[in-house]
């Protein structure tokens, strides 16, 4: 076997140039921007919690990690978009992608499937200004998966027929009567937090000579600790009475593009008593008739894009004809808040298409009180690095 050794180079070759600090700069912040948007997109990502639709089980002011690689990361349906941008480009309201390509969104192996009471970032579906991977970030705790029936008696969530176990940290509300206001620490103490007020208490009133907060948003076990205090009064919980209509849930709330019987659309359902109603599940085939059809407009028109959907006289049309069966193409699931009078979730604008989820939250690593006085009592130390149940 022959062997070349190494060979002087030759006077006349040109040595390789190096390259210039500007140069490096540019390589190694390209390099660090591939490698976030990657690690973004298939395994973690960071996000914080702005409203108090799942206290108190996740507070404002926590920041989640949210893996991807539960339910399995998603290949980009807009791929023209800045780097690690959501919907505009910092600090602007200039958006960050194009739509002048749109490709079907597909989902790479997970470890898992979403679960009963896993708690979920999904990108909410009613929102139509943006692609479907670009829509506002939402997080709710699954309460049902596909093919489960869902029900809601006087608060209380029952799954197939049978009561769903509520979270540990569920709160509800409440009117509360007092002799006198209660000092801010007090509601502090028990979790009891109204972002709106200036001292984070909620906000009081009078009726006669009591002192009166409501809604007051707690859990049970808070409730309880109000109960045995000698200033207080009365504590009411406060739920939506069984067979009162409520415009605004769903599919009641459904916008429809033309006229309708309104037997066909309205129900007498609220966000305490709801349903029974159905999560549709990927293969199964449902016959649409006037009671259903605003149950299923948008997922056949909408969430799954069928071909020549038209609404009309309290139907669903495809092509001109009335549209009598379908089977689904997807999975759908059933999101709630876990702060149940304060969490626009599923009850108001229905299910969530299986393409439409990001991850599942997984971790708390910092979480900031924004009613705290100073810097360093903002931090709650005793939720850094929390799991997230």
């Amino acid at each position: 076997m022959a062997v070349k050794f190494w060979e002087k180079r030759p006077e006349t070759e040109t040595p390789k140039k190096p390259k210039s600090a500007a140069r490096e700069w540019g390589d190694a912040i390209l390099f660090a921007v591939v490698a976030a948007t990657l690690i973004r997109w298939a395994t973690f990502e960071a996000y914080t919690i702005p409203t108090p639709s799942m206290e108190n089980s996740l507070l404002v002011g926590d920041y989640l990690f949210v893996s991807k690689l539960h339910y399995g990361p998603r290949t980009p349906q807009t791929p023209l978009q800045v780097p690690l941008t959501h919907q505009t480009i910092w600090g602007t309201n200039i958006p960050s992608y194009s739509e002048a390509i749109q490709l079907t969104a597909r989902r790479l192996p997970g470890f898992s499937e979403v679960k009963r009471n896993d708690v979920v970032v999904f990108n909410v579906p009613f929102e139509k200004q943006h692609p479907a991977d670009l829509r506002t970030n939402y997080i709710k705790r699954c309460i049902g998966v596909a093919g489960d029936q869902i029900e809601v008696r006087q608060s209380q969530v029952y799954i197939n027929g049978k009561p769903a176990t509520n979270p540990p940290h569920l709160q509800t509300s409440y009117s509360l009567y007092t002799d006198a206001p209660i000092r801010p620490e007090i509601f502090q103490e028990q979790g009891i937090v109204e972002y709106d007020s200036p001292n984070g208490a909620p906000m009081l009133g009078y009726a006669g000579d009591t002192v009166l907060y409501s809604p007051v948003h707690m859990t049970k076990e808070a409730a309880d600790f109000m109960r045995q205090q000698p200033y207080v009064k009365r504590l009411v919980e406060q739920r939506l009475p069984a067979g009162v209509p409520d415009p605004s849930v769903f599919p009641n709330s459904v916008d429809f593009p033309a006229p309708t019987p309104l037997s066909a659309t309205t129900r007498p359902w609220n966000a305490d008593n709801y349903g029974p109603l159905q999560i549709p599940k990927e293969g199964q085939t449902v016959q649409i008739n006037r009671e259903n059809a605003g149950i299923y407009f948008k997922i056949v028109g909408q969430y799954e894009h069928t071909p020549g959907i038209t609404w009309k006289d309290g139907l669903i049309y495809q092509n001109g004809q009335p549209l009598t069966s379908y089977t689904f193409k997807q999975d759908y699931y059933f999101m709630m808040g876990d702060n149940r009078h304060n969490s626009q979730d599923s009850r108001y604008w229905g299910f969530v298409p299986a393409d439409h989820i990001v991850g599942k939250a997984v971790l708390i690593w910092l979480s900031v009180d924004p009613n705290a006085p100073s810097f360093f009592s903002k931090i709650r130390w005793n939720r850094l690095f929390h799991l997230i149940d």
